[in-house]
């Protein structure tokens, strides 16, 4: 299978499969191969899926992580997997009128996308990436992976106010959220809570084992709000390899002192929890909208 790359960096190049996170590489000797023909890159990464939690491979490993929900059932998951909080919460999004199910990929959800990218330039105390992205932009980017995808929504009087993308592994082992995302202003409803409520049954309904939501923790990051509430909902951090293919000579320089990972990775937690609350007060004095998410 021809696998398609995307490159992070310019001096540093680190490459990667489009659906890294996502699949679990079919032939890892192939697309190593393939990587290293096209010459566009110091260093190819890829991190297994679950279930694949055990070392396979014996290129350069270091362990990365999931925010991952083991689901048997959907009845499991509501009765011993979250707690009454939780509950309570999806249910006052049902008493307020609340609705979430899957729905196809067409204009309506993606004009509903586009709303919901749009409706403010700042999340969770820094500028929104998405904000400003007109239809075709959203219809493009949302459709990547689409044969492997599954979409949901949150409806509110039949506006879309939340919606997740949830993308399946080829060999079923697992179904990551590639997005989810809920207007702020309808944050009274817990609709980011109901969408999970829906992944949960989706997964369920497919006998797909696990549920992931992205990394549990980045870098030195380990405890935040958005971990409070993937805690909230059931989901656990569980460790997986992610390997490394160094190419070039600088690519085997930077593998060795670290370099190959991001620079907010490697500076001190407490200096960078103190430029993001500088960030946040410095957004919130030029936007001056609730930014609140969870």
């Amino acid at each position: 299978m021809q696998e398609q790359f995307r490159i992070r960096g310019r001096l540093l190049r680190l490459g990667s499969v489009e659906s890294d996170g996502f699949n679990y590489l079919s032939d890892v000797v192939a697309s190593v191969a393939q990587a290293r023909a096209s010459r566009s890159m110091d260093i190819f990464t890829f991190v297994q899926t679950l279930p694949h939690t055990q070392r396979e491979f014996d290129f350069q490993m270091e362990l990365d992580n999931f925010a991952a929900l083991p689901i048997s059932s959907y009845e499991h998951w509501w009765t011993s997997q979250i707690d009454n909080k939780t509950r309570n919460m999806i249910r006052k999004g049902e008493k307020k009128g609340l609705s979430v199910r899957e729905v196809p990929f067409d204009d309506a959800f993606v004009s509903g996308i586009t709303a919901i990218y749009n409706e403010t330039p700042v999340r969770q105390g820094k500028r929104f990436w998405h904000y400003g992205k007109d239809c075709v932009t959203v219809r493009r980017e949302n459709g990547s992976l689409r044969n492997q995808s599954v979409y949901i929504g949150a409806f509110f009087e039949s506006e879309l106010v939340g919606f997740v993308k949830l993308v399946i592994d080829r060999y079923g082992g697992q179904a990551a959220m590639m997005q989810v995302l809920s207007m702020v202003r309808h944050r009274d409803k817990a609709p980011t809570n109901a969408l999970i409520s829906q992944v949960v049954r989706s997964c369920a309904e497919r006998h797909i084992p696990y549920a992931v939501y992205a990394r549990f923790a980045y870098g030195k990051k380990h405890h935040d709000s958005l971990v409070a509430f993937k805690l909230s909902n059931g989901f656990k951090r569980v460790d997986v390899p992610r390997y490394y293919v160094s190419f070039t000579s600088l690519g085997a320089l930077a593998l060795k002192f670290g370099f190959h990972h991001r620079l907010s990775e490697r500076i001190p937690e407490n200096m960078l929890d103190g430029f993001r609350r500088l960030r946040r007060l410095w957004y919130e004095r030029r936007v001056p909208v609730q930014v609140k998410e969870l």
